[in-house]
């Protein structure tokens, strides 16, 4: 994506500004990482849980009659996450320390999610993709693993057809 040093741009001048945050990510709506500073943090991952997060807030806000989404925050004991929406197809997801002043936090956020997302709408206007291309995925011809709860069996068994089990007889 064109707009990604501009995002990134943003981004960097968001963290000089607040520097109680200690990382900031702009993603698609489905997360993909559109451009990160997120240094000790895997930013696929961010990415991933914040489309997650972002589609239960989108859901709470709509059965709740709350409007459309504009921002989440989630507060640990070690400080916070804070999501919001940047336009129609980003969200901006950062990540503060828990002395953050979580006013200026939001304030900051606002501005920032404002900004990324005329960005990325301006790139998708010029036809650009709003987020980077995917690395290639496994051939669909490769086994995939499933999981399985602790103590039940991988395969179930299979009972022979028109035989009673145990408890029928």
């Amino acid at each position: 994506m064109a707009a990604e040093p501009e995002v990134l741009d943003e981004l960097h001048r968001l963290r000089a500004r607040v520097p109680q945050l200690t990382g900031a990510l702009a993603a698609s709506v489905d997360g993909l990482v559109l451009a990160h500073d997120t240094p000790g943090v895997e930013p696929e991952g961010v990415a991933a849980l914040t489309a997650a997060a972002l589609g239960v807030a989108v859901r709470m806000a709509d059965a709740t009659g709350q409007g459309e989404f504009r921002e989440l925050l989630v507060r640990g004991v070690d400080g916070y996450v804070a999501t919001y929406a940047a336009g129609g197809s980003a969200v901006l997801t950062l990540l503060a320390q828990d002395r953050v002043n979580v006013g200026r936090l939001h304030l900051e956020g606002r501005r920032s999610g404002t900004r990324i997302g005329e960005l990325v709408e301006a790139a998708t206007a010029r036809g650009e993709p709003v987020a980077p291309a995917r690395a290639p995925t496994r051939q669909a011809s490769m086994p995939t693993r499933t999981r399985t709860a602790r103590g039940t069996p991988r395969t179930p068994p299979t009972p022979t057809p028109n035989t009673p089990t145990a408890s029928e007889s």
